[in-house]
């Protein structure tokens, strides 16, 4: 059997390290499970590691913001970096998800948005993301104008896929990972 690497024990105890941070900031749980919409409008369950207070959403599903007081201070950390997207690494394994596609969203959200945003719905004929090209050009998005600025991305990543595209979306993902750029 192979012995562990030094990097392979530094790994672990950094994430054993971000587990301890969440916990000591704002308890348990450390991830949080949230319903979204992939593939045809098939939900899922998406997990993350937890941002918010456990009570964030006591009064329904909204939208964050910039200076969200319902984020922790270890979930701006998380959240600056992408961290907290780490888990959904495993929606990826189970195929819910692809790694560069467009972002999933919240059935909640969906609803509303279809009634304001003509062809919203469309963005759904594709397996949801981690990242993808509206999140790269254009950041994160907290109304119903932002969603469909960032629709016409989605349309052309749709259109226009390629494997250079992919290419381009993963290094600006990595761009935005290492520097905490980014809205």
């Amino acid at each position: 059997m192979a012995q562990p690497t030094s990097s392979t024990v530094l790994t672990a105890s950094n994430n054993f390290t971000l587990l301890v941070a969440i916990v000591c900031s704002s308890g348990w749980p450390i991830f949080y499970r949230q319903v979204r919409t992939g593939e045809n409008g098939k939900q899922f369950s998406a997990i993350k590691f937890r941002t918010m207070g456990v009570d964030a959403e006591v009064d329904g599903a909204q939208f964050a913001q910039e200076e969200d007081p319902r984020i922790t201070r270890i979930g701006k950390i998380l959240r600056k970096f992408r961290i907290d997207e780490i888990p959904q690494f495993w929606n990826m394994l189970k195929g819910d998800m692809s790694f560069i596609r467009p972002r999933r969203e919240r059935p909640e959200f969906i609803q509303m948005l279809k009634q304001d945003i003509p062809y919203y719905d469309l963005r759904h004929m594709i397996k949801p993301g981690i990242t993808g090209y509206a999140q790269v050009k254009y950041g994160y998005g907290d109304s119903a104008e932002d969603a469909a600025e960032k629709l016409q991305y989605d349309f052309f990543f749709i259109k226009n896929y390629s494997l250079i595209l992919d290419i381009s979306i993963l290094v600006r993902s990595i761009k935005v990972i290492l520097f905490g750029t980014g809205r």
